[in-house]
């Protein structure tokens, strides 16, 4: 306990209803506690803390003027909701973020009445608000009551399409509601902060209609040496185009740019839109990612996501690894076929430096195309890059390539163009939970005529599947690998091009084949060893090929043995269904075969640790040789599914 922070005031917070009685000098004292509470339990469990950081103040003022949880606060990214966690009653579980049974790192509505709507990926907020908006005014009922809806989007989230097409539809219909861009991307210089300062205390002052023809003076009222210096700023500011002029163009009204870490302007801003406001309203409010954290505001990706810490020094508590991670050996492995193939190009969504493509960009920058949050935009432009000659590598978490699946149909496969898609985070993720486990890209990419989907077992077979991919020029070709390290296998030179279709054997045996799809190969063989003590030695084989299908090694597993388990890292409707479909067609099931298909359960798996997720999945080692037993029927089940 001596480590943690001097809170007073913190301390006597526990709910949002008792900032109502603080003056606004002891909020500003609030917030400069609640960062230091923030740091320190992340210090803790590791997690998403730039974000947070950036929001100190805005959490602080949001909570301390409106009235939720009837108003609605809406956290786009989630990522950015630590300190809102605090100050909603849940301080006494922050230091359980990310771990089983313990508080989500996103907001989550089964988690508190104060988390209106779950929130894991971006851009989602300001359709949301608008939704409660709408339901609010439509007499929706739901225990807390609808009031305001507010969006606090942030951290790139405006970068995506969803997000303009939510501001569309709200300016034309014209809602009150309130979305606060929180634009971490820039700094205040100081004629801006000058104009920025003057017009927050004139926007407090003011009727909320007079607010145009106050801005429109304010320029001249200021001091003579900021005149030219904020004339400019003005001038500039309205030929942004990310500026005032396209809110209101869509319908909002808009005010800013505020510094979003200054209580003393966000404050009497958000209690006159809160008084005063009619229609759907932006904040501008200009942040800074990591802010009052030295350390994080130092690092590169300002304290985005950081593994346990030291507080004093920033220095991250991370386990020594055994093996590369399979991200790092794609970036790198990328990197040296690029080099003997200038075709090659590579494409992520806000995520460089999580699929390994800073590597990349550093040695190919011109090559590299981060297109921020827009996985649709991102999957037809490699559409297109491959229409254009190139061998463009579509890079992306399985969790965030869900978003893109419209394109992926359309745009990619029914043209049978060749995008490479590297699908990064693939099965269970641990403390990020449901919302970014890879489940389903196995089951919505396998469906489409002409992909090829390849799941790769180990670190070397991922240099295997890059080194095909390149090759595969003839329709799509995706390959899925999990987050974390490798299994330490011995990494060849350069990866062999796989005959498309062909998986491989592992051990001959008898009486039972456990076909594996993925990095499960691993538990496999420990079942496989313990199967073997028990005097039962089964066949292993690896089938690196969902899509299609290796049907000559499938058919002769099924006829050589008593029963055929196939497992895999992903949902039903997946691996395991094409072989039954397969089976089924072939009519084999007409000869008796015993057939069992291991895959995630019908939940979402809770955060926890990977392994712990899998157990409860029912794949690790001692589950799968339970599978056997129960299937042949020679032993009793230890071990079920969790």
């Amino acid at each position: 306990m001596s480590n943690r922070p001097n809170t007073p005031l913190l301390d006597e917070i526990h709910s949002p209803a008792d900032l109502k009685r603080l003056s606004d000098n002891q909020l500003i004292q609030l917030a400069a506690e609640l960062r230091a509470e923030t740091i320190s339990a992340v210090s803790e469990t590791g997690g998403h803390l730039g974000a947070g950081l950036g929001v100190v103040e805005l959490t602080v003022a949001l909570h301390a003027v409106f009235d939720t949880p009837r108003d609605k606060v809406i956290w786009d990214v989630g990522h950015q909701c630590y300190p809102h966690k605090i100050l909603t009653g849940r301080r006494d579980r922050i230091r359980t973020l990310r771990q089983k049974n313990g508080l989500s790192g996103f907001t989550k509505r089964s988690e508190s009445p104060y988390d209106p709507f779950g929130a894991a990926h971006s851009s989602t907020s300001i359709s949301a608000a608008l939704g409660f908006a709408v339901a609010r005014d439509l007499g929706g009922v739901v225990p807390e009551g609808l009031g305001d809806a507010i969006a606090v989007i942030g951290d790139g989230a405006m970068s995506a399409g969803m997000a303009f097409e939510a501001m569309n539809n709200a300016g034309h219909l014209k809602k009150r509601m309130i979305v606060i861009l929180n634009d971490n991307e820039m700094s205040i210089a100081p004629p801006v902060g000058a104009l920025s300062s003057y017009l927050s205390r004139l926007y407090a002052e003011e009727p909320f209609q007079e607010l145009k023809a106050a801005a429109k003076g304010a320029v001249s009222l200021l001091p003579g040496p900021f005149r030219e210096g904020a004339k400019r700023a003005k001038d500039m500011l309205k030929g942004m185009a990310m500026g005032g002029t396209l809110f209101e163009e869509m319908g909002f009204s808009y005010i800013g740019p505020i510094d979003g870490h200054d209580l003393h302007q966000i404050l009497p801003i958000l209690r006159m839109v809160k008084a005063r406001g009619t229609g759907p309203i932006l904040i501008h409010a200009l942040t800074k990612k990591g802010k009052g954290y030295a350390p994080a505001e130092a690092a590169r990706d300002k304290g985005h996501a950081t593994a346990k810490f030291d507080v004093v020094t920033g220095v991250q508590k991370k386990t020594p690894s055994n093996a590369p991670s399979y991200t790092s050996v794609f970036g790198e492995t990328l990197v040296d076929e690029a080099a003997r193939d200038d075709k090659i190009v590579a494409v992520t969504a806000a995520m460089p430096d999580g699929t390994g493509l800073n590597l990349f960009a550093e040695r190919y920058p011109s090559r590299c195309f981060d297109v921020g949050i827009a996985e649709q935009h991102g999957v037809t432009f490699s559409a297109a890059l491959a229409a254009g000659g190139m061998k463009p590598f579509c890079t992306m978490y399985s969790t965030f390539l869900q978003r893109g699946y419209d394109q992926v149909v359309h745009d990619v496969a029914i043209q049978r163009l060749p995008v490479r898609f590297a699908i990064d985070r693939a099965g269970l993720v641990g403390a990020d939970g449901a919302t970014h486990a890879g489940a389903f890209d196995v089951a919505f990419l396998a469906n489409l005529p002409g992909m090829v989907v390849m799941a790769a077992a180990d670190e070397a077979e991922l240099k295997h599947m890059i080194a095909t991919a390149v090759a595969h020029d003839s329709g799509p070709i995706a390959f899925r690998y999990p987050r974390g390290e490798g299994v330490g296998v011995e990494l060849p030179e350069r990866g062999e091009v796989l005959e498309i279709g062909k998986g491989r054997m592992i051990r001959e045996g008898s009486r039972v084949a456990l076909l594996s799809f993925g990095t499960r190969l691993a538990e496999v063989q420990k079942a496989a060893e313990a199967l073997a003590a028990r005097g039962i030695a089964p066949s292993v084989a690896d089938a690196r090929f969902a899509k299609p299908l290796d049907r000559d090694l499938i058919l002769s597993l099924a006829a050589e043995h008593e029963a055929l388990i196939t497992i895999e890292e992903g949902a039903v409707g997946g691996f395991g269904s094409h072989v039954a479909q397969l089976l089924a067609e072939e009519g084999v099931f007409d000869t008796g075969l015993k057939f069992r298909s291991m895959v995630l359960p019908d939940i979402f798996i809770d955060q926890s640790s990977p392994e712990d997720m899998y157990a409860v999945a029912g794949m690790n080692a001692a589950q799968i040789e339970a599978k056997v037993l129960e299937v042949l029927g020679v032993a009793s089940i230890a071990g079920k599914r969790a």
